[in-house]
C-alpha cells in the first residue's frame, strides 16, 4: 500500500485520522509519552485561557472550543496508561501481553469525546432559549486564535 506524504507547510490541512500515523516504538517508548505530557500540557494551557475569556465573555462557541480542547487534552491520560500497560510482558493469564489496553482507551476517549459534545450541545440549546449579550468580542476573537494556535502546534 502506498503512503502519500503532506508537505509540510504551517498552513496545510491536518486530520484528527489515526491512519499510517502510529508507530510502535514511539508508542511504548520515553519519547512517545513524552510526546503526550506535552499534548496535555499545551492543550490544556490553551483551554485555560480559553475559559478565562468565556466566563468574561459568556461566549458559547468559544465554551465549545474549550471544551474540546480540554478533552484531547484529557485524552493523553488514557492513551499515557494505556501504552504503560501495554509495555508489559506477557504473563500466564495473558499469554498475548496487554496490548489490548490501546483498545481500552479508546472507548475511554471516545466517552469523553461524546460528553463534551453532549455538555457543548447542552449550553448551545440552552442559550437558545435564553439569549444573552456576548461581551468582550475582541478577547473572543483572540481566544480563537489562541485556541487555533494551540490546536495546531499539537497536531504537528
Amino acid at each position: 500500500m502506498a503512503r502519500t506524504v503532506a508537505a509540510h507547510h504551517p498552513f496545510s490541512a491536518h486530520t484528527h485520522g489515526s491512519a499510517g500515523k502510529t508507530d510502535a516504538a514511539l508508542e511504548a517508548g520515553s519519547r512517545g509519552m513524552r510526546v503526550l505530557a506535552v499534548s496535555f500540557a499545551v492543550l490544556m494551557v490553551t483551554a485555560a485561557v480559553q475559559a478565562g475569556i468565556v466566563m468574561v465573555s459568556g461566549s458559547v462557541a468559544l465554551l465549545g472550543d474549550t471544551l474540546h480542547n480540554v478533552t484531547d487534552a484529557l485524552t493523553a491520560v488514557p492513551l499515557a496508561i494505556a501504552f504503560s500497560i501495554g509495555r508489559r510482558a506477557a504473563t500466564r493469564r495473558f499469554t498475548y501481553g496487554y496490548g489490548r489496553a490501546e483498545d481500552l482507551a479508546g472507548i475511554v476517549i471516545v466517552l469523553l469525546i461524546a460528553a463534551s459534545a453532549a455538555l457543548a450541545g447542552y449550553e448551545a440549546v440552552t442559550r437558545l432559549l435564553n439569549p444573552q449579550d456576548l461581551r468582550a468580542v475582541g478577547w473572543v476573537a483572540g481566544a480563537a486564535v489562541v485556541g487555533f494556535a494551540g490546536n495546531e502546534w499539537v497536531a504537528r
